[in-house]
Order: structure tokens, then C-alpha cells, then sequence
């Protein structure tokens, strides 16, 4: 579980029920001042918990039909698109990076091993694609756990475990990890992954891992890459994160609101880009954020990027459920979107290279607005190099950064049941020019970001629905080959309830729907792309006189992928329990693969 089992805490068992406050039609500001809102108190625990301990899933197992008691590993996967070579490519060429067992290893340093670049990399040739590979299993009783994988204090890679079924369970992650190219190749470096696991007299599981490099290479014959190909990666990598030696990840831990974790970078005086690539995980009290009532600092959090001081960016997290959240049934086998490879947030910094260009460091710093305890943040700072000067110069035209706008109200006639609205906005935007070998371009960056989270408590405290949506939309302008416009959009949908009708049956349901939806559309050569992500699923536990009598789950999830330099996919996939019953993929950008 990521709310515990990433953490040095006892066994957690069930989260604490959360209760609608007593108080009613109360407003707020979303900023850091819920302590203006003191008159809001849990005062009912409610039957339903956000997590099942490991063993009433070992109960619910026992309770399926035989042909559920799986007697060998179990494959769970998350659905997304197959990571192909552009046309041309040769490969691969694999490298074995680390094998471990990953036991009691909460509270020790991170696994490390010497890194090297594999000698196919020797005589600069040009990477087409590099794909990191993560495959693990696990027998025996386990929570799900957060790992990360760094290499020379540079995340590449961050995801939640799987939770083993009594037969074992075993996945694989392959994350395209191209735009690290330059990192890859460069000299010496220390690989280091932290699986925080737990190993006691209740969780005995252990987790067995492999982490490979695959490699793929352009063809001398391929010339240059096609027109409607990302821009180059970018030519330094620089880590914004802890260093080691540690007893814990790489990751910065931000505990409560007021908290700023931060480091101190310098930029090479020739840079004219930079972008911070920002991971961002939810622990502890906050792992399930978006069901957080006003005593719980309410709903809504967003991830600030401050430079020197200044909020220069803001992350507002796309929602992943790992592994064992709500119900850890409903994620068996497909697992929840993002939840074997979390995804990552660029801040375009370009506009501010003008402060970072003087050699000199700059501190890199990232909060959490309303956060409670705990939160993982880190991050890269990509920099594109000019191969012809060893300066460039530039200037902060325009910056702009308002504070954030929101609200919360909240209505309950008798303190159990009720209901409470949440919604928050911010803007920022940033121009400024960098003068190089390519001439001087003017960059703009700007973020306009909405919020809105309804929570309605019914059923005497024993029903909870969860309404939200996070809209986020990024431009970054101004001529450049990079220029871009993307917007994402996250809905989530949460219901958890149970039916006893006075009787000693009673019924627990829960129901997800969540949604990852992306459009993107860049300058010179970078096309448009649009997906939709989508995943609707339910489960239910049949208790009888407290005894677990029976469970039921499904799943069923669309994930369509359309690009206009040609490539597509689409994945259409359900199932009822343990089986796939329905499983069908297109790549061949037919009528059924696009919108």
C-alpha cells in the first residue's frame, strides 16, 4: 500500500474513515489557510475504508470459486501503447543494469551499481529509441510499494508495485526513456533504485527485480530523422533531488503545507533551453488526496516550482491509484492508469535562462499547497547546449504569477450527511529572450489551470461520491522549433457504499471511473497527438455475518492514441475478475484506431 508500506510505519490496517464536517455553508480560500476552517471535525467513522488490509484480500481470495485459486504467477498489467523503433532502426542492444531481491529494505539506502555506457553506444551513434525495462515478481503476502530508479541522481523512472496474489504475481514497466540519451551516454554514473519493502511476521513477500536497457540505433543510411520527429534530446540532464548516501529514494519528502524542499543547481553559461521534468507521488495521509474532507486541508493540491523564491511553475497531479487503493480487487489484472509508470510534468524555464546564465547557483525549490504528510517530488533539468558559443545571454521580458484563486463550501444539515465544493484556478506565464549561435529567440511559457471537486456523504455516513476534474492547459510560444500547446484533462469518478438492509448480508461496493485525456500540437516538425485513456471499473464484497461469502470485480478500459505523423493505437480491453475477456488492439490506424 502507498499510504503506509512506503513509510517506516506499523502495519496500518484500514485508513481512517472520513466523515462530512458538522458546520454548514462555510467558505474558504484554497491557499495555505484551512486553518480557517476549524470549525469543520470528523465527528462519525463510516463503514468504508479507502484500502483492504492484506488479509482481507487473502479472505476474499479463499472465497472465490476454485478456478480462481491461482496455483501459478499471475500477469497484471497496465495498459498502453507498444514502444516501436522508428523504421530504419537496428537493435536492440540490451544491457542488464541490475537484478535484486528486494527484502526488508524499508529504511536502507537505495540498491546501487556502477554504471557504464554499453559499448554499442561507442562511435556517437545516433539513439532512435531507448526503452527501460522493469520486470519483478512476488510471492507470498505483500503490500504494493513506490520505487525509483536514478541514474547519476537523475530519476528515470517511478511506479508502484503489484500486490502479490497467493500464487505470485509478476509485471514488467517499459518506459521510453529516448530524452535521457545524453545522460545514457555519458561517462561513469551510480544507478540507484529504493523499493522501500517491509518483511515481518504478517508480510513476508519479496520482490524480484530486473531492470534492462534496451537500445535502438539509426542507420548511417537514415540520414537525418524525419520531419515530423520530437526535437533532439536535450544535451545535459541535470539532477534536482537528493544525493546519496540515503536511507530512502532520491526523492524530496514535502511533509505539510508550509514545507519547501529545495537544492541549489548552476547552469552552464552557453544554455538556451531548459526545461524541468517534475515526478511527483502522493503517500501517507494524502495518498488519497481527492477524497480529503476540509479537516483534512480539503481536496485540492497542486506541486509549486519556485527559482530563487518565485513560484515559476505549478504541477496539478493527475490522480494515481496505486495498487491497493480503493479496492485492490478492482485492479486485478489490468491495473489503474499510471500506476506501474507515474507520469512526469515539464516547466518550460527558457524565459528564465536570463537569471540562470551567470554561473553562479540558483536554488530549485518545490511545495505543496495544502499538503499533509507526505509527498515524493523531484525532478531533471533538461539543458540544450549551443555546440558553437561558450556563452549565451538572456532577459526576463514579462512574469507574471498571481496567487491562487479558489473556495470551499460545505452544507450538512446533521452533521453526518451533506455535501462540499471545492474548485481552485492559478495562472503564470513567463517571456524572455535568449540571444545564442541561433539567433535571438523570445520564448513564452504560459499555465492556465482549473479545478473543481465535489463530495457528497449520503446514507447516514455510509455512502461517499467523489466528483473532480483537473484542467490543465500549457503553452509555450514564440517561434521556436519547441513551441507547443498542451492540455490534459483528469476525470475522476469515486463511489464507495454498502447495502445491509438491517440484515446480517451486507454489501461493499466501490466504483472508479478515471480518465487521462491529452492533446498536443507543437511547432516545426512536431505534429499533433491526442489520447484518450479511460477506465471504468467496480467491485463488490459479499459479507454474511462478518464472514467474507463472496467478491466480484470487472474492468473495462479504452485507450485510443492518434498522432498525425501516422502512428495510432488502439487498445479496447475488459475483465470480470481474474479473466480477460475481451482484449483487442489496432495499430493500423483504421477507422476503429482513431477519433
Amino acid at each position: 500500500m502507498n499510504g503506509f508500506p512506503l513509510n517506516s510505519q506499523p502495519s496500518p490496517g484500514h485508513n481512517r474513515a472520513r466523515t462530512m464536517p458538522t458546520s454548514s455553508s462555510v467558505p474558504g480560500l484554497l491557499l495555505l489557510c484551512f486553518t480557517l476552517l476549524s470549525s469543520f471535525h470528523s465527528s462519525v467513522a463510516r463503514p468504508h475504508y479507502h484500502r483492504l488490509s492484506a488479509q482481507d484480500v487473502a479472505t476474499v481470495e479463499a472465497a472465490l470459486p476454485a478456478r480462481h485459486h491461482a496455483k501459478a504467477k499471475t500477469t497484471f498489467f497496465e495498459v498502453d501503447r507498444p514502444l516501436r523503433p522508428p523504421r530504419g532502426s537496428s537493435g536492440p542492444c540490451s544491457t542488464l543494469l541490475l537484478s535484486h531481491s528486494f527484502a526488508l529494505t524499508l529504511t536502507k539506502p537505495p540498491v546501487t551499481a556502477a554504471y557504464s555506457p554499453p559499448s554499442c553506444l561507442s562511435g556517437g551513434r545516433d539513439v532512435s529509441l531507448a526503452v527501460l525495462e522493469w520486470r519483478a515478481d512476488c510471492h507470498g503476502v505483500q503490500y504494493d510499494r513506490i520505487f525509483g530508479v536514478w541514474l547519476g541522481g537523475a530519476e528515470l523512472l517511478r511506479g508502484s508495485t503489484a500486490e502479490p496474489r497467493p500464487g505470485g504475481v509478476t509485471w514488467s514497466v517499459h518506459k521510453d526513456v529516448t530524452k535521457y540519451a545524453s545522460l545514457l551516454a555519458a561517462g561513469n554514473a551510480t544507478l540507484a533504485v529504493y523499493l522501500g519493502n517491509l518483511i515481518d511476521d504478517t508480510y513476508n513477500g519479496v520482490y524480484y527485480a530486473n531492470l534492462t536497457l534496451h537500445l535502438y540505433f539509426r542507420r548511417k543510411a537514415a540520414q537525418s530523422p524525419p520531419a515530423a520527429s520530437a526535437p533532439a534530446p536535450a544535451d545535459l540532464i541535470l539532477p534536482v533531488s537528493r544525493s546519496l548516501p540515503l536511507d530512502d529514494g532520491l526523492w524530496f519528502v514535502v511533509q505539510n503545507a508550509t514545507d519547501v524542499e529545495s537544492t541549489r543547481v548552476a547552469v552552464p553559461p552557453n544554455a538556451y533551453r531548459a526545461v524541468l521534468e517534475v515526478y511527483v507521488s502522493s503517500h501517507y495521509a494524502d495518498e488519497f488526496w481527492y477524497m480529503n474532507t476540509p479537516d483534512q486541508n480539503g481536496p485540492f493540491r497542486e506541486v509549486t516550482v519556485q527559482l530563487d523564491g518565485d513560484v515559476v511553475g505549478a504541477v496539478w497531479p493527475f490522480p494515481v491509484i496505486y495498487t491497493g487503493g480503493i479496492n485492490p480487487l478492482i485492479w486485478r489484472p489490468i491495473t489503474s492508469i499510471g500506476s506501474f509508470n507515474l507520469p512526469t510534468y515539464d516547466i518550460e524555464l527558457t524565459p528564465f535562462l536570463g537569471r540562470l546564465l551567470d554561473s553562479k547557483e540558483h536554488e530549485v525549490g518545490f511545495a505543496v499547497t495544502n499538503a499533509q504528510n507526505s509527498w515524493y517530488v523531484n525532478a531533471n533539468l533538461h539543458l540544450w547546449l549551443d555546440p558553437k558559443a561558450s556563452t549565451t545571454a538572456g532577459g526576463l521580458v514579462s512574469y507574471d504569477a498571481p496567487k491562487l484563486a479558489g473556495s470551499i463550501t460545505s452544507h450538512s444539515l446533521d452533521g453526518i450527511d451533506g455535501e462540499y465544493r471545492a474548485t481552485a484556478s492559478r495562472n503564470i506565464s513567463a517571456t524572455g529572450w535568449v540571444s545564442s549561435s541561433r539567433g535571438n529567440i523570445t520564448t513564452t511559457f504560459a499555465q492556465r489551470l482549473s479545478f473543481a471537486n465535489t463530495n457528497v456523504v449520503s446514507s447516514n455516513g455510509s455512502a461517499q461520491a467523489i466528483n473532480q476534474t483537473i484542467d490543465a492547459h500549457t503553452e509555450v510560444g514564440g517561434g521556436a522549433a519547441y513551441a507547443q500547446q498542451l492540455h490534459h484533462s483528469f476525470p475522476l469518478y469515486i463511489f464507495l457504499g454498502g447495502n445491509s438492509s438491517g440484515t446480517s448480508s451486507q454489501r461493499l461496493m466501490r466504483r472508479v471511473e478515471i480518465g487521462f485525456v491529452e492533446s498536443r500540437s507543437g511547432g516545426a516538425g512536431m505534429g499533433t497527438s491526442t489520447l484518450r485513456n479511460e477506465q471504468v471499473a467496480e467491485a463488490e464484497v459479499v459479507l454474511q455475518d462478518d464472514q467474507v461469502a463472496g467478491a466480484s470485480w470487472r474492468m473495462h478500459q479504452v485507450y485510443n492514441y492518434g498522432a498525425s505523423n501516422g502512428g495510432c493505437y488502439l487498445r479496447n480491453v475488459t475483465s470480470v475478475g481474474y479473466d480477460v475477456l475481451f482484449d483487442h488492439d489496432d495499430a493500423s490506424c483504421g477507422g476503429t484506431g482513431r477519433r
